[in-house]
């Protein structure tokens, strides 16, 4: 039995993977870690809509930036790594599992974030994620010379800006935004410094493009159940049917829209230097912080729609219109603008500029649907540039 059994205690030696290596695809543990952060991504979400219908739209909007920094980054530092490192040995799993368990510690204490500017509960939650992601890059550091100093340099600056964030709880509440911003920028720092110590950390294009698109699934998804909301409050709401089931088809277009000009590109030429992959990764933000406030903007919609938010027509469009101007802008600028003619390289940004004028005539975001749809044509009518055969 010991002999049996030894293979599987036996760990895999976590050296640099083949950024070429053919049908690379996302495991089962990838898509598995991913699932916590629906859990944090929709509490994130639904906490923004709160204080958004509340007419607290500084406050929550701040609490949302601060919050879903924590969700990403934690996110993309892990997606990075995997597709430097993964080894899928059971180190690797239970190391992974542990971050788990950080993201659902870090989303319990969002709640509290946006109530009473607490963030004890968040910091704790995400100091968890980074230990363990300290944990692997050592483990990293062990397997590959070539690699050492780099990997080094990666765990020693997380640690550094985890003793950072526990300082933070300790400060006063005053200074807690500026010591926020502060360490965010050390955060975003680690790797810009880590990867010029050493030979840089390898990465498959395809696979980590595959890893961002599976995670704006997950974040549209959240606005298909926003518009699915809508349909069930049509169902309660019978003098109010007509603007709840609009509001709900016009979510249902844009939402394919947005999904359509974000998979349009082929993502993978976008990150073929390391000043590309970081313009990408970090733009990210955005995008994703973006499309979880489109979901949070249609609940918004539908509580004006049904007499339950402090704001006006007028400015509640807004929580609509800016997150899709937003997604579509990012996306433009670090994946489809290089792959697009000049044409689509007009249409896109201007487009979303002009979905900033709906709140002027009375139906929710019908203007944007439209343009949405129209960006969506021209994609269609104008495919993107080949580069050598490949689309």
């Amino acid at each position: 039995m010991t002999t049996s059994s030894t293979p599987r205690l036996r760990l895999t030696p976590m050296r640099p993977r083949d950024p070429h290596e053919p049908g690379r695809v996302a495991s089962t543990l990838e898509l598995f870690f991913d699932l916590v952060f629906v859990v944090a991504v929709s509490i994130a979400a639904a906490q923004l809509h709160h204080a958004l219908t509340e007419n607290h739209i500084a406050h929550g909007l701040l609490a949302y930036v601060m919050v879903f920094f924590a969700i990403w980054w934690a996110w993309m530092n892990f997606t990075w790594f995997a597709t430097s490192f993964a080894t899928d040995d059971w180190l690797y799993r239970v190391l992974t599992i542990v971050q788990m368990s950080g993201v659902l510690v870090l989303a319990a204490g969002i709640e509290r974030v946006f109530a009473d500017n607490d963030f004890r509960v968040v910091v704790v939650g995400y100091v968890v994620m980074r230990v363990a992601m300290i944990a692997q890059w050592l483990r990293a550091s062990q397997a590959s010379a070539e690699t050492r100093r780099v990997t080094q340099y990666y765990a020693g600056g997380i640690a550094v800006v985890q003793v950072l964030w526990v300082i933070l709880l300790f400060l006063p509440h005053e200074v807690t935004t500026l010591g926020w911003v502060l360490f965010v920028i050390a955060e975003l720092a680690v790797p810009v410094l880590a990867e010029r110590r050493g030979k840089p950390t390898p990465w498959h294009p395809h696979h980590i493009t595959e890893r961002y698109g599976l995670f704006t699934l997950i974040l549209l998804g959240e606005s298909l159940l926003a518009s699915a909301n809508a349909i069930i409050d049509a169902v309660h709401e019978h003098d109010r049917l007509a603007p709840l089931i609009a509001v709900s088809v016009l979510t249902l277009v844009v939402t394919a829209a947005l999904w359509w000009i974000y998979f349009w590109p082929p993502h993978h030429r976008a990150i073929t230097s390391f000043t590309n992959s970081l313009r990408y990764g970090y733009v990210h933000y955005f995008v994703f912080a973006a499309a979880g406030a489109f979901s949070a903007g249609v609940e918004v919609q539908i509580d004006v729609i049904t007499h339950h938010s402090k704001l006006s027509e007028f400015v509640a469009s807004f929580t609509v219109t800016v997150p899709i101007a937003v997604f579509v802008l990012g996306i433009w600028w670090i994946a489809l603008r290089q792959n697009a003619d000049r044409v689509v390289n007009i249409v896109v940004p201007v487009g979303a500029l002009l979905v900033l004028l709906d709140p002027i005539i009375p139906v929710p975001f019908l203007i944007t649907a439209v343009l949405m749809a129209a960006i969506v044509v021209v994609l269609v009518v104008r495919p993107p540039i080949t580069v050598g055969g490949e689309q």
